[in-house]
């Protein structure tokens, strides 16, 4: 199988399995989905969506959030993990979205990476989820795939994303990563894997990889 087939096998296999593609996060605008996102960094999305709505409920826009105080976000949003580091960067973002654009989030990768605890993953999901500019946001699913698939050598996720930019055609970014994001939770997770039902990777996976499987499967 060429490099082209493996693409467009992988293309070909997630439109049949996830014609539909929901968000993961729960949002209404682009600042509800900014903050869904910082929050979700090493937490689950079902973890986020649990809080999220009790955060919203007080203040789901930045002139709302900047009545609150640090210590007021931090413990709502406590759950989540890493609770200082998000509420102060909640606050934060909403006085520079109030100061600088008007309280609106930009449309703009480099605006979104100067606001405080956004990084390049988090600005991606911005800019592709609210905004539909193409851009392609890995996370630990995306990364294990990429490298499992033979199509990354896994060294980093700057270095995925390239690849991933590099293979995919660019009008599918924004509904490929999210399909390989449900792909990976329901079929290619990290452990609890089943590589018989893992289609993909069976079919176009690093020989290395499946090899591995099997062996450690062995009594």
């Amino acid at each position: 199988m060429t490099k082209q087939e493996k693409i467009e096998y992988v293309i070909n296999t997630l439109n049949k399995l996830y014609p539909e593609i929901p968000i993961p996060l729960d949002h209404k605008d682009p600042y509800t989905l900014l903050i869904a996102v910082l929050m979700s960094a090493q937490s689950t999305d079902v973890r986020v969506n649990k809080i999220t709505p009790l955060l919203f409920e007080k203040a789901d826009n930045p002139y709302d959030m900047v009545k609150l105080s640090v210590e007021e976000i931090r413990e709502i949003i406590k759950p989540v993990g890493l609770s200082p580091m998000k509420s102060k960067g909640i606050f934060g973002l909403s006085k520079i979205l109030i100061n600088k654009h008007n309280g609106n989030v930009p449309k703009s990768f480099e605006l979104l990476e100067e606001l405080p605890a956004v990084g390049h993953k988090t600005a991606s999901v911005v800019m592709s989820q609210a905004f539909g500019i193409p851009a392609f946001p890995v996370d630990t699913h995306i990364h294990r795939l990429m490298y499992r698939w033979n199509l990354s050598n896994g060294k980093n996720v700057i270095q995925t994303e390239k690849d991933a930019k590099r293979l995919f055609p660019r009008h599918l970014w924004n509904d490929l990563h999210l399909q390989i994001i449900w792909y990976g939770r329901e079929f290619s997770p990290a452990r609890g894997w089943n590589l018989d039902k893992d289609l993909i990777t069976k079919t176009v996976g690093r020989k290395s990889v499946i090899k591995d499987y099997y062996k450690s499967k062995k009594p």
